[in-house]
């Protein structure tokens, strides 16, 4: 699997093939009290595992490696209203859950609004809610503000819904006291106060996930600290995670199954930091599959920058299609960087739908902390391909020993 296929035998890949059976009792539920006290499966590059504890990880990580991780932060995006009660009985209750701002479109800008905003969202008991605004009394420190919601168009499964409220708050303080933290679907379970705590990474501070780059919430501050002390570079991306890493693959190849658009940002000074460290050798750890898809997105929007094709929105099926011409790692991040320089910009904000699966060529990484994800999952489909296609020798090591699965399960280092 170390040589790039070709799209059309990508997309043939069969989901089926990547299934195991996952028994529900050894989905996490809950996080250990101690973060770090985890367990962490190490996966040498010749495949050897090793059992250890996350606590440990900077044992673990070769030296002169860099660490990146996402700084993206998990919003309160599930607001719930109820409509007004009527003589057939009380009002039903509409849940809204946020995706992705519309206008202003730009997330910093959006938090930062006041009065009013426009978001794609899903709507939940979307057929009880045929016209009209929905509204919601907040009390924000000590003073009632009034929230509403109309929905202003329809696009597809989601729709676009216009928030307005009194103009002294912005729209980040509507939604932390409006909503809930949206955890993963298959906890089975409602959101619990805890959660709020639970599910955001030590290190989380640009708003705008929908759901936690999990991997990253093994982190606590010994265990950074120990990173530090042993010389290994630490640095920051943002990819805001939406709903779609939740979305099973539906269609028998996943040829057939569209990836989801998530936002990207990463400045232009790790850009040039990431092509010296692979210039000299060295690897770079992603910490999770989001950190995975910023880092490879780089070097494939690089090479399409090379090629005059870049238009803002990395496609699904752009690193095995063969339209443009692929350059080294190093070269590829230089150009990306020196495009950004001559537009007098000193970050990248972009979009991406790559999808990584067995066939990819990995450009950028070279290790990644990941957790043990769902059957059939295309996050399962990114392990494979880093691990040649020996993804089930480590996940049979997993559940012959005892490993928690998931969001709030243990964790794996693969190199």
């Amino acid at each position: 699997m170390n040589e790039m296929q070709g799209e059309n035998a990508v997309r043939q890949i069969r989901i089926e093939d990547y299934n195991y059976p996952l028994p529900d009792k050894r989905i996490a539920r809950y996080p250990l009290e101690e973060r770090d006290a985890c367990r962490l499966l190490v996966r040498a590059h010749d495949g050897t595992i090793t059992d250890a504890i996350f606590r440990d990880l900077p044992e673990h990580l070769p030296d002169g490696s860099m660490l990146v991780y996402n700084n993206t932060r998990v919003i309160n995006a599930r607001l719930r209203f109820r409509k007004a009660a009527s003589q057939e009985g009380p009002g039903a209750l509409i849940e809204i859950f946020c995706l992705d701002p519309v206008e202003p479109h730009d997330y910093a800008l959006n938090f930062a609004s006041t009065g009013r905003c426009s978001w794609a969202c899903m709507v939940g008991n979307s057929k009880k809610w045929k016209e009209g605004p929905l509204s919601m009394t907040l009390d924000i420190a000590g003073k009632p503000v009034n929230l509403t919601a109309t929905r202003t168009a329809r696009t597809g499964t989601s729709s676009v819904v216009t928030f307005e409220w009194d103009p002294e708050v912005t729209f980040s303080t509507i939604i932390e006291h409006a909503g809930v933290i949206p955890i993963p679907p298959y906890l089975n379970r409602e959101t619990e106060k805890s959660d709020s705590r639970d599910y955001q990474t030590v290190y989380s501070r640009i708003d705008g996930s929908v759901a936690a780059p999990t991997a990253g919430l093994h982190f606590t501050p010994r265990v950074l600290e120990a990173i530090d002390r042993r010389g290994i570079e630490r640095h920051e991306l943002t990819l805001h995670v939406g709903a779609g890493t939740f979305q099973p693959v539906k269609s028998d190849v996943i040829g057939e199954h569209p990836m989801h658009s998530e936002f990207v940002e990463v400045e232009r000074s790790l850009i040039r930091r990431l092509a010296r460290q692979l210039e000299s050798g060295k690897k770079v750890i992603a910490v999770g599959t989001t950190s995975v898809r910023t880092l490879e997105s780089l070097y494939h929007i690089g090479c399409m920058m090379a090629a005059g094709m870049w238009d803002g929105e990395l496609p699904q099926w752009a690193p095995y299609s063969g339209a443009y011409p692929l350059l080294s790692p190093a070269d590829a991040l230089t150009t990306l960087a020196q495009h950004l320089e001559n537009e007098g910009a000193d970050r990248l904000t972009a979009s991406t739908r790559i999808i990584i699966a067995p066939g990819y060529d990995y450009k950028i990484v070279g290790g990644m902390v990941t957790n043990f994800h769902q059957p059939q999952s295309t996050l399962l489909l990114l392990v494979s391909a880093f691990t040649g296609g020996d993804w089930q020798t480590m996940y049979n090591h997993a559940l012959d020993h005892g490993y928690r699965f998931l969001s709030y399960g243990d964790a794996s280092l693969l190199l």
